[in-house]
């Protein structure tokens, strides 16, 4: 339990029909496609810099600021 960025794992994922097929993940630092179509788009996705860049800004901005508040305002149980 940490409020520091770098131990906060962010996992961004896309599903059809309750099967995923693609998935960011902040410590792969890349999406990761599974099935055909996932692929395809990971590998899109993956060779367009502009959104790599967005997709890791998106840890900062929801992950870090969140973690802050959560632990600020939950009471921890001993």
């Amino acid at each position: 339990n940490s409020t520091e960025l770098k131990d906060i794992h962010y996992i961004y994922s896309h599903s059809y029909n309750k099967v995923e097929f693609l998935r960011s993940d902040s410590n792969v630092g890349k999406y990761v496609g599974f099935r055909e179509f996932g692929m395809k788009n990971a590998e899109r996705w993956n060779n367009d810099p502009h959104v790599l860049s967005w997709r890791r800004a998106q840890k900062e901005m929801f992950c870090h600021h969140n973690s802050e508040v959560w632990y600020r305002k939950v009471p921890l149980r001993s």
